[in-house]
């Protein structure tokens, strides 16, 4: 586990921010990453997928955060892995990142260098205290089907709520290395937000707002043989983009935690 860190004199703005329903959003054609979008399979044993407005997010002004995640988080073609978007992360919110990423590693995957998410969370120090976790990822459970994964990403963030029960929990999707996005990387993404949303948790989906396009592919993915992973620049470029929606969600109308609307 690494450390970045910055004391970089930005004031993360403390506002309490909350989902608003979905269908307000659509209304007024605004469109936020952190809106689970309507899926098919519901979360529930039943006909309605159900969604709780999650806790209102507010960051201190130099926030400790874990991000903990695959070989994205890690730090996979940078330059250097300390140029990862994780680490860059810190400079962008004015605080300190903990960094915890495996190559290879997923709910269902083993990684390269260590083991699948639920193991890896229970090996996690207990005393980091941080005030807010990003748990990203990960395509690496794109070909083993959806047999499994919600039971195993159900159990992780069970495991990840009682290791660090005062932290905020965001949860960032996977990310397409390859275009067009592949069905399994999609699907994966539906059932995150969808586990998110039942759980009142906020998540950023990178699939849904499209920050990686045919239009901006080569200035964000190496693609040298071996690689398919961020480059520098596509590093700090991701780094940005979750400092921005971490923002947009602090910076969202306020509404009552834990109000449940149903689709």
């Amino acid at each position: 586990m690494a450390s970045g860190r910055t004391r970089r004199g930005v004031r993360v703005t403390m506002m309490f921010a909350v989902l608003t329903a979905t269908v307000a959003a659509v209304a007024v054609g605004v469109w936020r990453p952190w809106i689970p979008a309507p899926i098919e399979s519901p979360v529930l044993a039943s006909e309605e997928v159900v969604t709780v407005a999650p806790t209102p997010l507010a960051l201190p002004e130099n926030p400790r955060v874990l991000v903990f995640g695959d070989s994205w988080t890690y730090g996979s073609a940078a330059s250097t892995p300390t140029l990862g978007y994780a680490y860059v992360l810190a400079e962008q919110l004015g605080g300190e990142t903990i960094v915890d990423g495996v190559r290879g590693s997923g709910y269902l995957q083993p990684g390269l260098d260590g083991a699948a998410f639920g193991e890896r969370i229970d090996a996690l120090d207990p005393t980091l205290d941080p005030d807010l976790v990003i748990i990203q990822g990960s395509i690496n459970d794109r070909d083993h089907g959806a047999e499994g994964y919600r039971e195993a990403v159900t159990a992780a963030w069970d495991a990840l709520t009682v290791k660090y029960p005062d932290a905020a929990i965001v949860v960032l999707g996977p990310a397409p290395h390859i275009l067009p996005v592949e069905s399994g990387t999609l699907r994966i993404d539906e059932d995150l937000a969808a586990l998110a949303g039942a759980r009142g948790w906020w998540y950023i989906s990178p699939v849904q707002a499209e920050w990686i396009t045919a239009f901006n592919y080569r200035d964000v993915i190496d693609i040298d043989p071996g690689n398919r992973h961020p480059s520098t620049g596509g590093h700090r470029y991701l780094a940005e983009k979750v400092a921005a929606a971490l923002a947009d969600i602090e910076a969202a109308p306020v509404t009552e935690a834990g109000e449940i609307t149903a689709e």
